[in-house]
């Protein structure tokens, strides 16, 4: 078998990035920390309306959009193989 047969066709192979998994595992480290918050305040996480919802959960609801944003920036940027 000619050595260009075999290394032809992984010439052509995808490159494989880790940024997606990172970017799921950050999320779930976000969501954990948010319903931890809403605990913290007395509430259940995604029980309380928009309109309804108190300071603390307000709060809560800040600190997770932040979270995530950071996710987004730190976590798909970068490819890890």
């Amino acid at each position: 078998m000619r050595l260009s047969a075999v290394v032809s066709p992984l010439a052509f192979a995808p490159l494989v990035l880790g940024g997606p998994i990172a970017y799921g595992i950050c999320q779930t480290g976000c969501n954990t920390l948010a319903v931890a918050c809403y605990a913290a305040a007395g509430f259940t996480f995604g029980t309380i309306a928009a309109p309804l919802a108190p300071v603390a959960i307000i709060g809560c609801n800040t600190a997770l959009g932040t979270c995530s944003a950071a996710c987004a920036v730190t976590a798909l940027i970068a490819p890890i193989p």
